[in-house]
């Protein structure tokens, strides 16, 4: 199979290069450089800061701890995840419990502007391990109001080609208040993000394959940077390969750094293990 990114440079990032930590509650992998593991040649990649694959066992979680000038978000693979946060109000005794808090489960993803500053808490109060991805972005100015928003996508969709789930805001860096207010995306259906920055989801097949357009035509950057990562959800049984290059074949685990590449430039994901592969694609200036 011939590769149409000759000029791209495709750099694996070994499942076993992470930075791991097992803590009986949380059992989790670093991409990049997070907490007490630091490794001077993985601490971001374009505005892409953190990118931890989590497991957390039932009645377990995370309490309640602040962030503050980061776009952060949870992609859920298996199980469920109640996030709480500062930006949910209770105005008034009368509120139902629900407006309280964000329950998300397979295929959501939930995101959060901590900007000036927010608390939140992320519990498993189910019965089973929590799998998500943890994802940290850098934003393109500090000093931003607190959001929380969420979104659900559907696994047919995303068995159909990629689905993108982010997008950067309309109005970008100089956005107006009522532009933030609203948090159009630039790309529809999406989630809006203060940064030059797009994330998607695929589930192939093996032996399909799908093909992910640099940019999303969602950027007016023509330089790009694209980071793709494969989870560890079937056992080791899933395998892609990237542009149909031999050394661009990534296992479970695994991730990938494609520099070099265009907006508009067309990246081919193909699936060539034994189970169904879920590729996560973050697309950066």
């Amino acid at each position: 199979m011939s590769n149409t990114l000759r000029h791209a440079k495709i750099t694996p990032h070994r499942s076993g290069a992470r930075g791991h930590a097992n803590h009986g509650w949380l059992d989790t992998y670093h991409s990049f450089s997070f907490a007490n593991w630091y490794n001077p040649n993985f601490t971001h990649y374009g505005s892409l800061r953190v990118l931890n694959e989590d497991r957390v066992k039932a009645n377990s979680g995370f309490p309640t701890h602040p962030h503050r000038d980061f776009e952060i978000f949870s992609y859920i693979l298996s199980g469920e995840l109640t996030h709480t946060d500062s930006t949910h109000k209770k105005s008034s005794d009368a509120q139902p419990e629900s407006e309280l808090f964000c329950r998300v489960k397979r295929g959501d993803i939930q995101f959060t502007t901590a900007g000036t500053g927010v608390t939140h808490s992320e519990f498993n109060y189910g019965r089973d391990p929590v799998h998500f991805l943890q994802i940290w972005a850098i934003p393109w100015k500090r000093g931003l109001t607190p959001r929380y928003d969420w979104g659900r996508y559907s696994d047919d969709d995303k068995r159909k080609g990629f689905v993108s789930l982010l997008s950067p805001l309309k109005g970008g860096v100089d956005a107006t208040a009522a532009e933030e207010k609203a948090a159009e995306p630039m790309i529809p259906g999406t989630i809006a993000i203060h940064a030059d920055f797009v994330m998607s989801a695929g589930i192939i097949a093996p032996g399909s394959k799908f093909e992910w357009t640099v940019g999303a035509k969602a950027t007016e950057a023509t330089k790009r940077k694209v980071y793709v990562h494969l989870p560890m959800t079937k056992g080791g049984k899933a395998k892609i390969r990237l542009d149909g290059r031999e050394d661009g074949v990534l296992v479970e685990g695994d991730g990938a750094f494609v520099d070099g590449v265009n907006a508009g430039d067309k990246l081919v994901v193909e699936s060539v293990g034994e189970a169904e592969a879920e590729v996560i694609v973050l697309d950066t200036a």
